[in-house]
């Protein structure tokens, strides 16, 4: 149980986020060394509205999404020297870069990052109704925390990845969106 006040009170931690150096390298890893999969890929994401620290970025990213059992794996590919929430000092490689939680409300998330003096990194849209924010609490780089309020639909699109892995039989290990 999260301490009550503390940045994971909003919500449960449903999501463990790398920046590996070698993308493909780890798409290899967790599918046939940890048995997690299918990945599904999500290519050239622009959040709405982003900003980095506060002022508009133009970051492009991809990411592969999997579920090993309850737990969210995702692999997030810059596709640009934009600022974002896996540049700089934040670019760390091939351990956790961050943590995701999701929020039914994501001014609780803002209100809980200034209670903790949590330096909010990147904010955005996500589609028409949903909110992100990454935010570094100070722990340093690898201690960021996603929060993120899922679009109509995001749920059931998570359900449906988690279905396709509880079946997975390993073919198929990538598979494209959009």
């Amino acid at each position: 149980m999260p301490k009550a006040g503390s940045l994971a009170d909003v919500g449960e931690i449903m999501q463990l986020a790398y920046l590996p150096a070698d993308f493909d390298a780890a798409i290899e890893y967790w599918t046939k060394t940890m048995g997690v999969g299918p990945f599904f890929m999500l290519e050239n994401i622009r959040l709405g509205d982003m900003k980095y620290k506060g002022a508009p970025t133009d970051a492009v990213f991809s990411v592969a999404i999997a579920y090993w059992n309850d737990m969210q794996i995702e692999l997030v590919r810059p596709e640009n020297d934009a600022p974002a929430h896996y540049t700089g000092d934040h670019a760390v490689h091939d351990r956790v870069q961050h943590v995701c939680i999701v929020v039914d409300d994501i001014e609780e998330a803002y209100r809980a990052c200034r209670e903790a003096g949590a330096e909010i990194l990147v904010e955005g849209k996500v589609g028409k109704s949903g909110a992100v924010i990454y935010a570094d609490p100070g722990a340093g780089p690898g201690g960021v925390v996603e929060y993120v309020k899922l679009d109509d639909g995001g749920a059931e699109f998570f359900e449906h990845m988690k279905a396709c892995a509880a079946d997975w039989d390993g073919s198929d290990p990538v598979r494209s969106i959009g």
